[in-house]
């Protein structure tokens, strides 16, 4: 679907948003990129938003936009999610709170050879990709598992179907949160609460600027948020937008391997400009 269909078809879908999975919804990495748009989406249905992010003035000022446009409450909680107190301050915060929602959309890359990175930003990014994301899903899932409703957003990629030469351990991350998230909707679908995926290829965001990937045909953030939202409760993993759609269908036939070859051709022409 293009950016026009997403909106046409997230615009009939926002009444019953609420009713499903009010009154709060908890959006991670909500101060830039995927995370801004999944909170503006959100707030449209009126959502109240707990935003996490470690840039609290950041999130203040989306916070007041969002409370000015449409009347909803929210809670800033500025945290680093890559350390465990990040995630328990963000438990122990929303403890009193009505929760039905999370998107963990908070998660960065890196890429170039493995061997030539710095040890210390690899384990970082297997910290919140993965650790802080597993941590969530655990405490989020109990509670909607007994409330008997709620929904788990994850944040998975294209990348995370085979190994990515180049990219090696961001695509390992993004594998561990495509299988968490495909074993956790069957598990938590007895007790009313549903889990998505969410695989897009490029996006147009701060993800990469930090990763040093220059990208063409990338996705809007905007397009991602929405085409995810849309397909909240209907699959178990959607790929937004047509070039992910495409990249897909192009790899579906080669064995493994050749995926993997394939794939680092990809990521060798969005890293060629370092040498």
């Amino acid at each position: 679907m293009n950016e026009n269909t997403d909106q046409r078809a997230w615009t009939r879908r926002q009444q019953i948003f609420r009713a499903r999975f009010g009154p709060w919804a908890v959006v991670t990495g909500a101060s830039d990129g995927i995370g801004r748009e999944f909170s503006l989406r959100l707030a449209e249905t009126g959502l109240n938003l707990v935003l996490v992010a470690r840039r609290g003035e950041v999130l203040a000022a989306l916070a007041d936009e969002l409370k000015e446009r449409h009347a909803i409450s929210t809670l800033v909680v500025a945290s680093d999610l890559a350390k465990p107190s990040g995630v328990d301050e963000v438990m122990g915060r929303i403890e009193d709170l009505n929760v039905g929602l999370l998107v963990a959309a908070a998660g960065f890359g890196t890429s170039g050879p493995f061997i030539d990175s710095m040890l210390g930003g690899e384990l970082e990014m297997i910290d919140l990709n993965c650790r802080a994301v597993a941590a969530l899903s655990h405490h989020f899932g109990r509670r909607f598992a007994q409330q008997r409703r709620g929904g788990i957003v994850l944040m998975s990629s294209l990348v995370a179907f085979q190994g990515v030469p180049r990219a090696a351990n961001y695509a390992a991350t993004k594998a561990y949160v495509q299988s968490l998230a495909e074993g956790l909707r069957i598990e938590l679908a007895p007790f009313g609460v549903e889990v998505l995926s969410s695989a897009p290829g490029p996006v147009l965001s701060g993800f990469a600027k930090r990763a040093d990937m220059k990208m063409s045909m990338a996705l809007t953030p905007k397009s991602v948020a929405q085409a995810t939202l849309n397909a909240l409760g209907r699959r178990g993993t959607v790929r937004p937008g047509w070039l992910s759609i495409l990249l897909e269908a192009s790899l579906a036939f080669l064995p493994r391997w050749g995926r993997v070859r394939m794939m680092g051709v990809v990521m060798g022409g969005m890293t060629k400009h370092r040498g």
